[in-house]
C-alpha cells in the first residue's frame, strides 16, 4: 500500500514539474519577444531579447555589429614618429582613447575602436556613410599646459616622455621635457608653487596637478593618480599628445543599411528553418526522446540570447554564426545521450535504468567534444580580432549553454517523463533483439 501511494506521489510531483517548466519557458520565450513591464505602474521594464527577422523590431538588448547594421569602418596601421623613445604600445592605446573620445564627443557614443595586429587600429562606426567623419579621426591631438590663470604656456610637441611608474605605495607618471619645454615649465612652476597647473588634450581637461616645487632640470613627477589604471592612461594620453602615433590608412569600407538588414532577415530566417527542421528530424528519430530534444533546445536558445543581451554581445554574421554552431553542439550532446540510451533498451535494461545509464555512458564523449571547442574558442577570443572574436564569444556561450541544457535540462526532463508513467519502450524507439542489431 505504502509503496503503491509512494508511486502515485512521484507520478504526480513529476506531472507537476513538468507543466511547472512547460509554463517557465512558454512564459520566458513570451517574455523574450515582447518584453514586459514590470508593476507598479510599468516603471520598470525587462527588454525583449529573442532575435526577430524584422530589422525594424529588433531586440535594443541585442546590439547588431556593422555587417548587419550597416555603417562604414576604418583600418589604420601605426608608426612612432622617428627618434621616438616612447613605449609603442602606449602610443596605441593612446591614440585609440583619443579616437574614441573625440568620437564621442560628436555624438558617435557606439563607434568601436580596437587593436588589430601589432601595430593596426580598426574603427567602426554605426550608421554613417559621411566620409568626413574621417577627418575626425586622423586629426592630431592637441596637448596643452595651462597655468593657475588658464592661459596656455606650453603645447604637447614639448613633451619628450611621460611614463608609469609606481614608488614608494603610489602611482606616478615621470615626464620629461625639451630644452624649450625646460625653460618654460621651470619660470611657471617657480612662480607658483601650490598652485595647480593643467593639462588639456583637445580641449578636455585630464589632470590638474599641484605644484610642489620649482622643476628646472626637465624633467619632473605627477603622483597621487590613485590607481595604475588611471596613471597608465593618463600617460599615454600625454605621450600620444606630445609624440601622436602616425596613422597610415589602409582600408575604408561601407556596408549599407539595407544590406544589413537584408543580412539580419536572411540570417534569422534560416537560424529559425533550420531548428524546425532540427526538431522534426530528432522527433522522427528518436520520438519522445525527440520530443524533450526540442524542449531543450527551445530553453537552449532563451537561454542563450538571454545571456547574450545580458553580456552586451555585439552579433555580427560571424557571431551568428557562432549561435547556429552552438545549436549544432546542443542537439549532437542529444544524439550522443539517446544512442546510448537505445543501446541499453536493447540490451533489455528498463526506461529508467536505460536513462540512467545512457547519461554515464555518454558524458565522457559529450565532455571530449565540448572542452575542446572551448579550447578553440577560447584561443580565437585571445588571437583573434574583430569579426573573429564575435564569433568566438557566441561559440563559446553557446558551448556552454548547450552542455548545460544536456547534461542538466534533458536529464530533468527524460527523469519527469518516466516518473510520469512514460516507460514504454515503443515511446522511445524501436526495439531490437541483440541478434538482430548484430545482424
Amino acid at each position: 500500500m505504502k509503496s503503491s501511494k509512494r508511486r502515485a506521489g512521484g507520478k504526480t510531483g513529476a506531472i507537476v514539474a513538468l507543466c511547472v517548466v512547460l509554463v517557465l519557458t512558454i512564459a520566458l520565450g513570451v517574455i523574450g519577444l515582447t518584453g514586459m513591464s514590470i508593476p507598479p505602474r510599468g516603471l520598470y521594464k525587462i527588454q525583449s531579447w529573442l532575435p526577430t527577422w524584422r530589422s525594424a523590431n529588433w531586440p535594443a538588448s541585442l546590439p547588431l555589429g556593422l555587417d548587419l547594421r550597416g555603417g562604414m569602418y576604418v583600418e589604420y596601421s601605426g608608426k612612432a614618429p622617428e627618434g621616438s623613445t616612447a613605449n609603442f604600445d602606449e602610443l596605441v592605446e593612446g591614440t585609440m582613447s583619443i579616437i574614441r573620445t573625440r568620437l564621442s564627443d560628436k555624438g558617435f557614443n557606439e563607434a568601436n575602436v580596437q587593436r588589430i595586429g601589432t601595430d593596426g587600429i580598426r574603427v567602426e562606426i554605426p550608421d554613417v556613410q559621411d566620409d568626413t567623419v574621417l577627418d575626425l579621426i586622423g586629426a592630431a591631438a592637441k596637448l596643452e599646459f595651462k597655468n593657475p590663470s588658464g592661459e596656455t604656456f606650453m603645447t604637447g610637441d614639448m613633451v619628450r616622455t611621460a611614463t608609469y611608474y609606481y614608488s614608494d605605495g603610489d602611482h606616478q607618471i615621470a615626464f620629461t621635457l625639451t630644452d624649450e619645454g625646460s625653460k618654460l615649465f621651470a619660470d611657471v612652476t617657480a612662480a607658483n608653487i601650490g598652485k595647480t597647473i593643467a593639462i588639456y588634450l583637445d580641449g578636455e581637461q585630464l589632470i590638474a596637478p599641484t605644484v610642489q616645487s620649482a622643476i628646472t632640470n626637465g624633467s619632473g613627477v605627477i603622483n597621487g593618480l590613485g590607481s595604475a589604471e588611471r596613471a597608465t592612461t593618463i600617460a599615454a594620453k600625454i605621450q600620444s599628445g606630445a609624440l601622436p602615433l602616425e596613422l597610415t590608412q589602409q582600408k575604408v569600407d561601407k556596408v549599407s543599411a539595407t544590406l544589413g538588414q537584408d543580412a539580419v532577415s536572411t540570417s534569422v530566417k534560416a537560424a529559425v528553418i533550420g531548428i524546425f527542421l532540427i526538431m522534426v528530424l530528432m522527433i522522427v528519430r528518436y520520438r519522445l526522446n525527440g520530443l524533450i530534444a526540442s524542449w531543450a533546445l527551445t530553453i537552449y536558445t532563451i537561454l542563450l540570447f538571454m545571456l547574450i543581451a545580458l553580456f552586451h554581445i555585439q552579433l555580427t554574421l560571424p557571431g551568428l554564426a557562432g549561435v547556429v554552431l552552438g545549436i549544432g553542439m546542443a542537439v549532437d550532446a542529444n544524439v550522443i545521450i539517446f544512442e546510448r540510451f537505445n543501446e541499453e533498451v536493447r540490451k533489455g535494461r528498463s526506461v529508467k535504468a536505460a536513462v540512467r545509464a545512457g547519461f554515464k555512458n555518454a558524458m565522457s564523449a559529450i565532455l571530449d567534444a565540448n572542452v575542446t571547442t572551448l579550447i578553440a574558442a577560447v584561443v580565437l577570443l585571445i588571437f583573434g580580432t574583430g569579426s573573429i572574436q564575435g564569433f568566438a564569444k557566441t561559440l563559446l556561450l553557446g558551448v556552454v549553454v548547450s552542455m548545460f541544457t544536456a547534461i542538466m535540462v534533458t536529464r530533468f526532463l527524460m527523469n519527469r517523463f518516466v516518473n510520469a508513467g512514460a516507460t514504454n519502450i515503443a515511446l522511445y524507439t524501436r526495439v531490437k533483439a541483440e541478434k538482430e542489431v548484430q545482424e
